[in-house]
Parts: structure tokens; C-alpha cells; sequence
């Protein structure tokens, strides 16, 4: 029998900030918090069934306000990762967004979606372990045309998968590129991920420039540095990379509208396997090199470089700015949808 609780944790911008509590009947456990629609801790067993939580969070609601800045476990729109010197074309007019990555525009810009108060839709009853936030952004926000409505759902499944819908709107025409910025680290950071598996299905990627943004290519990764087609080290030959990874992988889509597998990420140490599905053509690999250890998470947890990993299923960075990457414009009558699995077992 799934359970779930909701407990208040304060307010912020005059709206109440709720903690939901998400269990199955293994005993998995899904902390959210409507501030950022934010994943807060994610409670799975290792194989010899201790129950530890295996993403990076803050102890208290206030610090996702005050220093969030690493995006920790946040719903990222109305566009993940960058856009190049914040400025795209739509319909032969130009839209100006805020560079607040000078002199691009990163993870939705200084209002994005980790920043605000979601509004609660539902939350399962006793046979459902399923939560929903709604939020409305509103035309010209950080520059972005058009009313937007976002709907994303968590749901916790029986076979101990988290299971992430989106769904949006628009009035006008727009563009929409949608992510969770969840930190994973399966042997519950008591070390690095460096001797994590990984595994991402994929045979290219989307290389960039020194600010981050996509040169345009599609390149092959065999035999490179990126090579993760099969199971592999993460920390093998990561220091053949400046900043360690932050790339975008083009999946292997079978089709759009169904979750083809992403990745599969696996700790020897606790024997926890993670496997990530999504209806999504790209998928971000950031290993956290940009933590520098000044901030304190959860359980006093530092947030060191290289202590989690992302695994961010999305369409392609600057994609807008790129018209033989796949489109991220959405038009009124048209519905985005995503969804995105993220499922745990042991070995």
C-alpha cells in the first residue's frame, strides 16, 4: 500500500511551501517540495536492504531560496541549459532573454522554474503515490513570449520507479525545453562517483565551445573520452576533460512519444542500479565539476566537485538557434509532453 504525507514547511513569496512524502509498499521513499517543484531526497535500498537517499539536497527550504545556485533536484524551464547570447529567432522576430550567464542565458534565466512557489494539483490518495504542481509563467517572462502553463507529475511506482510527466500550454508561440536537475550518487556520497558504471545509449554527441554552447555538430564519440556505449568507469577518463563532463548526448530514439533507454548508471560498492528512460532526444551528463565544496547539504553533506552526477533527459541546448537540431517551439493548440523515468534496483 502506497502512503503519502504533506507537511508545511513555510512560505515563500506569500505562497505556502509543502514537503510531500511519497512511500511505496517496498518502503521506497520520494521526498518533493513544491518550492522549484523540487526532488528533496530519494530513499532506495542497497542490496543488503539499508534504505539510504542517493541525491543531493539542502536540510531546510530556505537554502534552496537563499543559495541554490547548482539547481539541486529542480524542475529546469522554460529552457534547460544555455541559449547562446541569450537570443532566438521565432517567426522572423527576435526575442531577447536575460544573459544570466553573461553573455548566454542558462536554465530559464534569473526567474526560472527552480525559483518559484508551484501550486499543488493533487497528491495521491491511498492507492496512488503521485503528486502534481502547476505553474503559470507569464508572457515576456526573462524575455520569453507567450502565457505558459507547466503541469509536472512525480509519481513513485510499485516496482520502485519514479516516474516524471510534464504537460504544458502556451498562447503564443514559444519555445520549451523541460528537465529535472536531480544530483545522483548511489552509494549515498560517502565517496565520489568516479567508480560508478555508466552506461548511455547513445553514439554522438553535441560538442560546444568554451561557454558551453553547441558548435552545431552531431560528432561520434567511439573511441573518445565520451565513449559510454558500454558499461564504464565514470572517473576513467574523466581528466582527460577540462571541467569534467557537461555534454549532451543524442540518444538513440526508437519513437518520440514513447521512453526509449537513456542510461544506466551502477555503484559496485551498494549494488543500487539506476536506469533512465525518456521520450526526451537528448540527455545532459554533468559529473558537478562546478561544485567547489563552500556549501553544506544534507546530513552535512559538502558539495564537492565530482560527489553526484546528472543525468538530465532534455532536447538539445540552443536549439533554437540551430535548425537541424530537433525543434523545441511550441504552438498555442499544440500540448508538450515529456516523460521521464527514473528507475532503481539492486545487484
Amino acid at each position: 500500500m502506497e502512503q503519502q504525507h504533506r507537511y508545511k514547511l513555510g512560505t515563500h513569496a506569500n505562497k505556502p511551501v509543502f514537503l510531500f512524502r511519497l512511500r511505496n509498499s517496498n518502503g521506497m521513499v520520494v521526498e518533493l517540495c513544491n518550492y522549484g517543484a523540487i526532488v528533496v531526497g530519494i530513499f532506495v535500498p542497497d542490496r543488503a536492504g539499508i534504505f539510504e537517499n542517493v541525491v543531493l539536497g539542502y536540510d531546510r527550504f530556505e537554502r534552496y531560496v537563499q543559495s541554490n545556485t547548482p539547481y539541486l533536484g529542480a524542475i529546469i524551464g522554460r529552457y534547460a541549459n544555455r541559449i547562446a547570447k541569450a537570443s532566438f529567432v521565432l517567426d522572423g522576430i527576435r526575442y531577447r532573454l536575460t544573459p544570466n550567464d553573461f553573455p548566454n542565458h542558462l536554465h530559464g534565466g534569473e526567474n526560472g522554474f527552480d525559483k518559484v512557489v508551484w501550486d499543488p494539483l493533487e497528491w495521491g490518495g491511498p492507492d496512488a503515490a503521485i503528486v502534481s504542481f502547476r505553474h503559470i509563467s507569464a508572457d515576456g517572462a526573462d524575455g520569453y513570449p507567450g502565457n505558459l502553463q507547466v503541469t509536472v507529475s512525480y509519481e513513485l511506482t510499485q516496482t520502485n520507479a519514479l516516474t516524471i510527466t510534464y504537460r504544458a500550454q502556451t498562447d503564443k508561440p514559444t519555445i520549451l525545453n523541460l528537465t529535472h536537475h536531480g544530483y545522483f550518487n548511489l552509494g549515498s556520497m560517502r565517496k565520489t562517483i568516479l567508480d560508478h558504471e555508466l552506461t548511455v545509449f547513445s553514439d554522438c554527441i553535441t560538442p560546444t565551445d568554451s561557454d558551453w554552447i553547441p558548435t552545431g555538430e552531431i560528432k561520434a564519440i567511439a573511441g573518445t573520452e565520451y565513449d559510454f556505449r558500454e558499461p564504464r568507469r565514470v572517473g576513467e577518463r574523466i581528466n582527460e576533460i577540462p571541467f569534467g563532463y557537461n555534454i549532451n548526448y543524442v540518444l538513440r530514439k526508437q519513437f518520440d512519444t514513447e521512453c526509449s533507454h537513456a542510461a544506466c548508471l551502477f555503484d559496485p560498492c551498494s549494488g543500487r542500479t539506476m536506469d533512465v528512460y525518456t521520450t526526451e532526444p537528448g540527455m545532459q551528463l554533468y559529473t558537478a565539476d562546478f561544485l567547489n565544496g563552500t556549501q553544506m547539504g544534507r546530513n552535512g553533506i559538502r558539495l564537492e566537485k565530482q560527489i553526484a552526477l546528472c543525468l538530465e533527459a532534455q532536447h538539445y541546448p540552443d536549439a533554437p538557434n540551430h535548425a537541424h537540431f530537433p525543434s523545441t517551439v511550441l504552438r498555442p493548440g499544440e500540448t508538450y509532453m515529456q516523460t521521464t523515468i527514473y528507475a532503481f534496483s539492486t545487484n
